[in-house]
This record gives structure tokens, sequence and C-alpha cells, in this order.
């Protein structure tokens, strides 16, 4: 892509020329068609040092010499990076083909610019989108509905009445849409039955799935990951829950059924969520915190912390008059 084509893509402004770049890279990794960042002014010599063709500046620095660098200004270069980064690796995206030893269903309606990767299975009815990618060894079930660049990295597993959107990455050994855990005891035998499991996996809009991250279909209605979530390796929702835009979950997380994260949510890792939570928008609820059921978290901004979770300076406040109490008995 054209060095002036991305600047305006990204929202930066470009000036020196304009230059054809095929990547990123590091100041060290850097050719004559890489583009590079720098976020403080401290790092500008290394960067104008490298063999970079451009490089993203802050909007305001003072380059008295560009030595022939185009460069791109922002008012926030690693955010505009990042963007640029997505750009040129759309831009690059393989043309369409279905490897010979995948297994698509004659009724799969699978792009032509769609790239299937080998050992792929695609079930009836399946649809893949524009310039998406399934890696290899996944397995799409009847009916699903994956979106335009879309990327399936590698052995994922997406069961029927899963829907995802556009740009939607999934990384290796994620499982979609299986069924939720749900169980109804019988009082007279102490048996457990299966409830039924038959609704719906809907996924939005630029949405990121870890690792052998799990996502539960829901019970009769349907689990919402919405527009821009992303959500760390080893991460599992369960049945029915509603999980807003932007919302950051980080590894080894587990969400129970029918809770519920409104939108900018931030989870720690290792945080563990019961069932009927509600977590009010802007809420941070830190590491290894743990939510009791029905319990509902609000205060944009307000940090949450312990196990139950409460606001992290009533937290504080109580470790600092036990570590007294302890003290005043030795």
């Amino acid at each position: 892509m054209r060095s002036t084509e991305l600047a305006g893509r990204i929202g930066a402004v470009c000036e020196g020329g304009d230059v054809e770049l095929n990547w990123i890279a590091s100041f060290a990794g850097a050719t004559a068609q890489s583009l590079v960042f720098v976020e403080h002014e401290r790092f500008l010599e290394d960067a104008l040092a490298s063999q970079a063709g451009a490089m993203i500046v802050p909007a305001d620095a003072e380059i008295a010499d560009s030595r022939g660098k185009v460069l791109l200004r922002s008012r926030n270069p690693r955010l505009a990076f990042a963007l640029a980064a997505e750009e040129l690796k759309r831009s690059a995206s393989c043309p369409g083909r279905v490897d010979a030893s995948a297994i698509v269903d004659s009724s799969a309606d699978v792009h032509p610019t769609a790239r299937v990767d080998e050992l792929v299975v695609i079930g009836a009815g399946a649809k893949i989108g524009a310039r998406s990618h399934i890696g290899p060894g996944s397995v799409i079930g009847p009916g699903v509905v994956i979106g335009e660049d879309c990327n399936l990295v590698a052995r994922v597993v997406v069961f029927s009445e899963t829907t995802m959107e556009d740009r939607v990455t999934v990384k290796a050994g994620a499982v979609l849409g299986s069924d939720g855990y749900g169980f109804v005891r019988d009082a007279a035998t102490g048996r457990y039955h299966k409830f039924p499991q038959t609704g719906r996996l809907e996924i939005g809009n630029d949405v990121e799935i870890g690792a052998n991250t799990t996502v539960d279909r829901g019970a009769l209605d349907a689990t919402v990951i919405s527009e821009g979530a992303k959500l760390d390796n080893l991460v599992h929702v369960g049945h029915n829950v509603r999980v807003g835009r932007n919302v950051i979950i980080v590894a080894q997380t587990g969400i129970s059924g029918s809770s519920v994260l409104e939108d900018n949510v931030v989870i720690g890792g290792q945080v563990g969520i019961a069932d009927h939570v509600r977590i009010e928008s802007g809420v941070i609820v830190g590491a290894q915190s743990g939510i009791p059921s029905k319990k509902v978290l609000r205060g944009k901004g307000v940090v949450f912390w312990g196990t139950p979770a409460r606001p992290i300076t009533d937290y504080l406040k109580e470790l600092a008059t036990l570590s007294k109490l302890t003290r005043k008995k030795k």
C-alpha cells in the first residue's frame, strides 16, 4: 500500500513524499518497504537511523532532517501503528482457495476470495464471507455464518447456530457455540438431567477470541459477544451471557450463565463470575476477584477487587485494619 493511502486510512498526515509499504517492523528489522513508529521523541534518532521507508511520529515532533523517510504524523502514534498493521495485513491477503484435503458440503457457500486450509470440514448450509480464512483442522458446523475478513487461525470448532460478523479473529483451539452447562436435578432419584441447550451464539464485528477459549451457545435464546470485545486465552463464557462492546476479558476468567457485562468493562485475569451477575458500564475488576450470584457492580472507572469483589478503596481499608489488629495481638 502506498504511504499516502495508508495515512488517509489511519487518520495520519503524510509528508515527505510517497513510498510503497508492505509491512510493519522494529527499527532493527526494517527495510525500505517497512513502517516503524516513534511514540517518544527520545527514540527519533534510532528510527531515523533505521532502513525503514516510512515512520509514524508524534504530530508535533520536530524533525529537521527526515533523511529521506516519509513521515506519517499522528496524535497517537501507537494506535496509528496498530491500525496500519491491520490495513497492511488486509491488503496482503492471499488469493482465495480451498485445499484439496478440505471437506466442504455441496450446499455450503464459500466466497471465491475465502481461504480454506488443510483438513477443514465445513457443514451443510454454512456460509464463509469474502477474504475470510479458515485455518487448518477447523470444523465449521451446519448453518454457521462467518462474515468478511475473519481469521480462524487453526483447529477452531464452530457449532451450528453460530454467527460471526466481520473482522473476527479466533485463535487456535477455541470452541464456539458448544452446549452450555445446564442440568436439572431429580430430587427423587438424585440424578441430573440435561436442560435443553438449543440457543444461538452471536459474535459482533472486530471481536478477538483467544486460544483455547470456549463460548457456549444460549440455552434457549442467545449468548452475545458484542462488537470490539477482546477475549484472552483460556476464557470460558457460559450460556446466555451477554458481553458488551469493547469489553476486555483477560486469561483464565470464567463467566457463569446469564451474566451481563456492559460496554467498556475490563476483567482481569483469573476472575470468577457467578450466574446472573451484572457488571455495569466502565467497571474494572481486578485479577483473581470473585463475584457471587446476582451481584451488581456499578461505577464507571471504579476498580473492584477481592472475594467477594468490592471497591478497591474499601478492600485496602479492610486489609489495613486487619494488619493493625494483627500487630496489636502480637
